[in-house]
């Protein structure tokens, strides 16, 4: 049986998010790699956190995983007010990237979940030419519908008798969450899921440049790129969040000032 993890954490909407330096996080999802210990990895962004806030069962799925990071800008400036000063981002694709170096580095097979076929073949190719030894141990496009119980065991047992320390996992934002939670015990490596980040290291998407990324924009750049998809998403979780984060904000004030008053008495 694997130990409890208890890693720092700092609350964002009433959601625990990883309060770890970037290198720390990539430290520790190497180490639980090289042991093969079934763990989760959510990546966080405004979304996330209001899908979460919406529904009472993902809510739970998220505060029970082993790490959440702080993907968006808007998270990692909450944590700052709220305590960790020296909070930095871990985004989705500076986890993917950094983590098959180290994988490299120790000979750490990686296995791909999700996504399409056309996508996965273009994200093998330029693997192969950025990260020459790092070992593709499989990749696994799956159907829409949901798989039966029979393709389930086939797919863990491929990924377990693979030697895969790491499972990447790109089903979109909560499905993808789901999925790896259904399988926290039944597959022996970390699994991250890494939503967008597939599609934009495979040349499909492009990243938003590193100013606008730094300025919280990026929902900006990916809007422009998907607007039929994204509009709703955006338009319905980003007011919502603003709300919750500054009513968390001056809750925090509030309780701080009585705190100051309490101790100057």
């Amino acid at each position: 049986m694997v130990a409890e993890v208890l890693l720092p954490t700092q609350k964002v909407l009433d959601f625990p998010i990883t309060a770890l330096r970037f290198e720390d996080q990539i430290q520790t999802i190497i180490e639980w790699a090289i042991a093969h210990q079934s763990r989760t990895v959510y990546v966080a962004n405004v979304h996330m956190l209001i899908e979460a806030h919406w529904n009472p069962e993902f809510a739970k799925i998220l505060k029970n995983s082993d790490m959440v990071t702080p993907d968006g800008m808007p998270l990692v400036w909450m944590m700052r007010r709220m305590g960790s000063p020296y909070q930095d981002r871990v985004a989705g694709m500076d986890i993917f990237v950094e983590t098959c170096q180290y994988a490299q580095k120790h000979n750490l097979s990686v296995f791909f979940v999700g996504s399409q076929t056309e996508i996965l073949v273009r994200m093998q190719a330029r693997l192969e030419q950025e990260f020459p030894q790092l070992k593709i141990a499989g990749m696994e496009p799956l159907p829409f519908r949901p798989l039966t119980e029979t393709e389930d065991e086939l797919l863990i047992n491929k990924i377990n008798s693979s030697g895969a320390g790491v499972v990447w996992v790109s089903l979109g934002c909560p499905k993808q969450e789901k999925w790896i939670a259904q399988h926290k015990g039944k597959i022996r490596a970390v699994m991250i899921g890494v939503g967008g980040v597939f599609p934009v290291y495979a040349g499909i998407h492009k990243r938003a440049p590193r100013i606008m990324r730094d300025l919280g924009l990026e929902w900006l750049y990916r809007w422009l790129q998907e607007p039929r998809r994204l509009w709703r998403r955006y338009t319905t979780t980003i007011p919502v969040f603003i709300w919750l984060a500054a009513k968390q904000l001056l809750s925090s004030s509030r309780i701080a000032g009585v705190f100051l008053k309490t101790t100057v008495e």
